[in-house]
């Protein structure tokens, strides 16, 4: 499984719905399961920032990653980018390699 890092921005009026954010956050989830259902989530942030929301999580494949981000902007975010992400250990390996 590879680690992967989403970023998502949701649009103004879905952001608007801080009453509501926990059902949408729920329903959003439910259909990466069922979409998804090899991916592993291992961590969820709320931000303060550009962005509104941090996800890591682990999938078999870049594919199945997009498919991730394409969940959120079909369900209200306006940016949804997953980040490949490398753990340094490996990183310091493949940079012996260069």
């Amino acid at each position: 499984m590879q680690t992967f890092v989403l970023m998502t921005k949701l649009s103004p009026d879905v952001g608007r719905q801080v009453k509501d954010r926990e059902q949408l956050g729920r329903a959003w989830l439910e259909q990466v399961k069922q979409k998804c259902p090899e991916v592993k989530f291992i961590a969820h942030y709320a931000l303060l920032g550009p962005y509104d929301f941090l996800d890591i999580y682990e999938a078999p494949d870049a594919e199945t990653a997009a498919k991730v981000s394409m969940i959120g902007m079909a369900n209200g975010a306006i940016q949804a980018e997953s980040w490949t992400a490398i753990p340094y250990k490996r990183f310091l390996e493949l940079s012996e390699e260069i």
